[in-house]
């Protein structure tokens, strides 16, 4: 089978930093799916792993979303047939979806949306569980509650924020305040429903107070170094940050007087794991499918760079490291 990925990790630059080569197609454990992967999605892991994790031998292929259709089941596999349309993030520890089949755990696996194509469903599985899991795992919500307390989105207008905004409003009575600072930017976390847009390039402190909110829970996820001493300023007491970048140092012990919760978010962890409660993630994608078929929640792509390819592969990856990224994007299979 076809497949891209690399030999050397480093710059997107580089003239091989992305290769397209032939492979053998994966082998299925008991619980595997074989699926003929037709959409793809970049996040934020794919170029870190690329610029920084080089292979232990021969090529690494990354890509961690997927969307695409069930071409042979696992001896053990228990909630899927051939001919399923599906979508997932996927497991770090494995071998990545940009290829033409890939092989993926069936309890991480949802159904795909009815109303989305695949390359626009492969938006959607990374972001909507690390967003669900902060809601539900670390911040210990359950569906209904929230009202009368504020979350505090720092980043809203990227893959995670942008749904994560989304699902506090549909699923939990939270105020939503969602940072973003250009007109683009600000527009799309409007469209996706945030109650508040305040501006991260200036003071957090002074704009949430203006709003005469104290936020119960900050969904840290970009830059935490720099709004670290803002968020312990301006969270309500006894308040729960969840954190999914890569600060170097996090002094927490300030935290200490308002009694506050921290947590890392990392989406992979039950499937690296093998954690008794992984098929949550299985749990959580039906339910975020059908939660896009009622029309609840709306797609988050906002760029779609055609078929598979190094070429666009490589854009999608240049585009990612800018910075500058809104909402997710996305490519068709090969």
């Amino acid at each position: 089978m076809k497949a891209i990925g690399y030999t050397q990790a480093g710059s997107i630059d580089a003239a091989e930093s992305l290769i397209e080569f032939e492979t053998e197609q994966p082998t299925l454990g008991p619980r595997d799916l074989l699926v003929e992967v037709r959409g793809i999605s970049v996040n934020p892991v794919d170029v870190k792993v690329r610029a920084n994790v080089s292979p232990d031998q021969g090529h690494k292929v990354i890509g961690y979303d997927a969307a695409g259709v069930v071409r042979q089941v696992g001896s053990e596999v228990e909630s899927f047939q051939p001919g399923d349309e599906v979508f997932y993030a996927g497991d770090i520890t494995r071998p990545g979806t940009n290829a033409e089949l890939h092989a993926v755990d069936e309890r991480i696996v949802g159904k795909k949306p009815k109303l989305l194509g695949f390359a626009e469903a492969a938006g959607l599985p990374l972001t909507s569980i690390t967003a669900w899991e902060m809601l539900f795992d670390a911040f210990g919500l359950k569906e209904g509650e929230g009202e009368g307390e504020a979350l505090l989105v720092i980043g809203g207008a990227g893959g995670v924020g942008s749904i994560l905004i989304q699902l506090a409003k549909q699923l939990t009575g939270l105020t939503v305040i969602a940072t973003a600072s250009r007109p683009e930017t600000i527009d799309w976390v409007k469209k996706m429903g945030a109650d508040h847009v305040i501006n991260h390039r200036e003071s957090l402190v002074d704009q949430v107070q203006a709003l005469e909110l104290e936020p119960r829970y900050v969904a840290a996820l970009t830059n935490t170094d720099d709004h670290f001493g803002a968020i312990l300023e301006l969270i309500k007491p006894r308040g729960h940050v969840a954190v999914i970048d890569d600060p170097q140092v996090l002094d927490i012990k300030p935290g200490k007087m308002k009694a506050l919760s921290f947590s890392w978010e990392f989406m992979f962890t039950r499937s690296m794991f093998q954690t008794d409660d992984i098929d949550k993630q299985h749990q959580l994608l039906s339910r975020v499918s059908t939660l896009i078929d009622e029309a609840k929640l709306i797609s988050t792509v906002t760029n779609n760079l055609g078929q598979l390819s190094v070429e666009n592969l490589k854009r999608a990856h240049a585009h990612q490291e800018s910075g500058r990224a809104i909402g997710k994007q996305v490519l068709k299979g090969f």
